[in-house]
């Protein structure tokens, strides 16, 4: 039987107490025995055991894989786009 993930690489997630610098997301680096993650406000690295990741995570804020999250990663606002001119 196997286990269930609630959270995958790359996800941003809400741990239970916020970080020193007052940034409550965390960005997910690295999945295994250990988790490393990066706070969102100040870039600090934390690696923790997975037994006290998941009791000290609240919950999954976005997803990486999501297809909402992966179109803004491209969106170009219409006033940045350059056309270029080629007709000289």
């Amino acid at each position: 039987m196997g286990v269930i993930l609630m959270y995958q690489l790359a996800d941003v997630v809400q741990m239970k107490k916020p970080h020193a610098c007052g940034e409550n997301q965390w960005e997910v680096l690295r999945i295994g025995a250990d988790i490393r993650i990066k706070c969102l406000g100040c870039g600090h690295l934390i690696m923790m055991s997975r037994a006290d990741f998941n009791k000290k995570h609240k919950k999954v804020l976005r997803t990486a894989k999501d297809p909402v999250n992966l179109k803004s990663e491209f969106y170009v606002p219409k006033d940045k786009i350059i056309i270029p001119n080629i007709n000289n």
